[in-house]
């Protein structure tokens, strides 16, 4: 990857802050234990090569790590509410790849364990994204490694491997366009900020070559580029009895956290309602499903805010001090 700098002005990420919401400080550290209980790695469950070492993003000093302040990765990922969503999002659209699904259906643990398997993915996101670089480079290099591993063939006879180029640009293209339809429908509407095609076009550019750096291939690195890439792959997917029974352990996932039913169906929905109009015809969701997810995403932009301010102090925050910079806006 090129290397990254630190503009002396860097530009602000929002230009209109939400208005300030607070709880009582007895409420807000609630708040805090349940969300980074509903992110952090589990040393039970996550599984011995994700707790050797947690990730560092306090050293060293100076270090952008692989994006950097000024970039639009640092701006989108920032955002919790919308990278929940867009993460479960993410998932969904995964589901309608037959030889992605085989890798998940294959080779994890998913009907115990899928919230494992969603901090796994939380921390690589966080780390790539925000981490100094060698920190982000000792992820790459660890999930290539996982992925080595992941191989089968589908039931109807296709070989699939989770090192398959093809198949890293199809994860890599999902989570992209779904953090961004995040940040865009829980952030952007609820501030007034604009996010312009350049915008668009500057975070696939950036976050293509992080998916490079995994081995995927033919990346596409625009706003359009996406869509096309998605109209290419229509053929290829389908939503079938895997795909069905994944969702229903989603759907079904236990949440170890105080009012984890609530903050299940919350995110849930909230990340349903950012499906394409394609992907949600190809599941069949019905008009009281689509209504419900409306109404989640309704819920989670209500609570937007309180949600920012309760993690305020966390990846982001700690990463601006590592540079030397005040803390992004919350």
């Amino acid at each position: 990857m090129a290397e990254t700098t630190v503009s002396p002005r860097r530009r602000r990420w929002d230009n209109t802050r939400m208005p300030a919401v607070r709880l009582p400080d007895s409420l807000q550290a609630r708040l805090r234990a349940a969300l980074v209980g509903l992110i952090s790695r589990d040393p039970k469950t996550d599984g011995a090569q994700w707790t050797e070492r947690l990730i560092d993003y306090d050293s060293p000093p100076g270090d952008a790590g692989l994006f950097g302040p000024d970039t639009m990765t640092w701006r989108v990922h920032a955002d919790f509410p919308g990278m929940m969503a867009g993460g479960v999002c993410a998932l969904m659209l995964q589901t309608l790849h037959p030889r992605a699904l085989a890798g998940v259906w294959d080779h994890s643990n998913f009907r115990q364990d899928l919230l494992g398997r969603l901090r796994r993915t939380t921390a690589f996101v966080a780390g790539t994204s925000y981490a100094p670089r060698a920190e982000a480079e000792r992820l790459i290099a660890l999930v290539g490694r996982i992925h080595e591993k992941v191989r089968g063939t589908t039931p109807d006879g296709q070989p699939y491997s989770a090192a398959d180029p093809d198949l890293l640009t199809w994860v890599h293209v999902t989570e992209m366009w779904s953090f961004l339809a995040g940040y865009e429908r829980y952030r952007s509407r609820q501030g007034g900020i604009v996010l312009t095609p350049d915008d668009r076009d500057r975070y696939f550019l950036e976050t293509s070559r992080l998916a490079e750096a995994m081995g995927a291939e033919r990346v596409p690195k625009s706003a359009a580029g996406v869509e096309a890439y998605f109209r290419r792959l229509r053929s290829q997917l389908r939503f079938d009895e895997r795909s069905h029974t994944v969702l229903q352990a989603l759907r079904s996932i236990d949440l170890p956290v105080p009012g984890g039913a609530l903050f299940r169906e919350v995110f849930l929905g909230a990340g349903a309602a950012l499906l394409p109009d394609w992907a949600a015809g190809m599941m069949g969701r019905s008009r009281l499903r689509k209504a419900r997810a409306a109404a989640a995403a309704r819920s989670l932009s209500l609570a937007a805010p309180l949600l920012r301010r309760a993690l305020a102090d966390g990846v982001v925050a700690r990463s601006h001090r590592r540079l030397g910079l005040p803390p992004p806006p919350v």
